[in-house]
């Protein structure tokens, strides 16, 4: 899937107080499900030794996914395309 692609389409589902006009609201979301991926890693290391295994692997995806969500939203907020943050950012690391 392309990103572009995507942030269209999650697009659909963004059902936040004034859609279009409010970048607070994603970024709130962003932290807090970034949070989220953190706490899980945070429990592997203390009750799992630091193994990844296949259940908690799945359990960061889905938290990962919702990072994205809120990437997408605060994006398409800002009026950037997931695709040219994405390279943005490749030149940058380079």
């Amino acid at each position: 899937m392309e990103l572009n692609h995507y942030q269209k389409e999650s697009r659909k589902t963004a059902l936040y107080p004034d859609v279009g006009n409010n970048a607070i609201y994603p970024t709130l979301g962003l932290v807090g499900e970034a949070g989220e991926v953190a706490d899980k890693v945070k429990k592997i290391l203390r009750d799992k030794n630091g193994v990844f295994d296949e259940v908690s692997k799945n359990s960061i995806k889905f938290e990962l996914g919702d990072v994205l969500w809120y990437i997408s939203q605060l994006s398409t907020e800002l009026g950037y395309e997931l695709e040219d943050v994405a390279n943005t950012n490749l030149e940058k690391l380079n």
